[in-house]
């Protein structure tokens, strides 16, 4: 679990950040700070693995505030302005997201933080063709044989199922080592499809249930190969 607080005083840049960060069940807000101070104040009494960091700030400037902090966590600074890349890197952040970014874009930073083995979201038990799969606290089991996709967003996952979604924080290689046998194939860098759920296949996107999945460049072979075979 990473316990993070958001130092902005724009109330509009927390709601943003607390959105993307809700989706993510590994990430736990534990302040919401609008100045340097609160924020400073928060560290000394609780335990934060990482700060959502603005730049411009008033009073004191979210780099001073960095500055002042002798073993700070782990920071992904927040801006409007691109001018103070290269000074956020001097200063070992672990990204710089400059405003306004997209869930894509927010993921990606997340994905550098750093993790820990114990935060291996596939538990690998099986169960017949059923496994568990974690998410924040939840352990959730699910039919291998309910699966219709999983969707990667670098460390993250989303496995989709007909009656629900659950984010995990796993690479998608280990889900299609695990699943490769079991009637699974990669169709995109970003996708890994059940084979018995695809309803059609045209030019190069997979329809399947009420999604559409692209078929990327060097994964055209493989799917060219599934239908000559059927």
């Amino acid at each position: 679990m990473t316990r993070y607080i958001i130092v902005d005083d724009e109330t509009i840049a927390h709601d943003i950040l607390e959105d993307y960060c809700h989706q993510l069940p590994d990430l736990h807000l534990v302040k919401n700070c609008y100045n340097a101070f609160h924020a400073i104040d928060v560290l000394k009494k609780d335990k934060v693995d990482l700060i959502f960091l603005d730049i411009n700030m008033p009073k004191v400037s979210g780099f001073e505030f960095l500055k002042s902090l002798k073993n700070p966590p782990e920071v992904i600074v927040t801006t409007a302005y691109h001018n103070y890349a290269v000074e956020s890197y001097d200063l070992d952040v672990v990204d710089y997201l400059l405003k306004p970014f997209n869930l894509q874009r927010f993921l990606k930073a997340i994905n550098k933080l750093k993790k820990e083995g114990s935060h291996i979201a596939i538990i690998d038990k099986k169960e017949g063709r059923k496994i568990f799969l974690k998410e924040g606290k939840k352990h959730f089991q699910v039919s291998i044989d309910d699966i219709l996709f999983i969707e990667g967003y670098g460390n993250y996952n989303k496995v989709v199922t007909k009656n629900k979604t659950i984010m995990t924080l796993e690479k998608l290689g280990s889900y299609l080592e695990l699943f490769s046998e079991n009637g699974f194939i990669q169709v995109h860098k970003s996708y890994v499809v059940a084979i018995s759920k695809i309803d059609m296949i045209q030019n190069n996107t997979i329809y399947l249930d009420t999604y559409k999945i692209p078929v990327g460049q060097t994964y055209r072979s493989a799917v060219n190969h599934l239908i000559k075979e059927s």
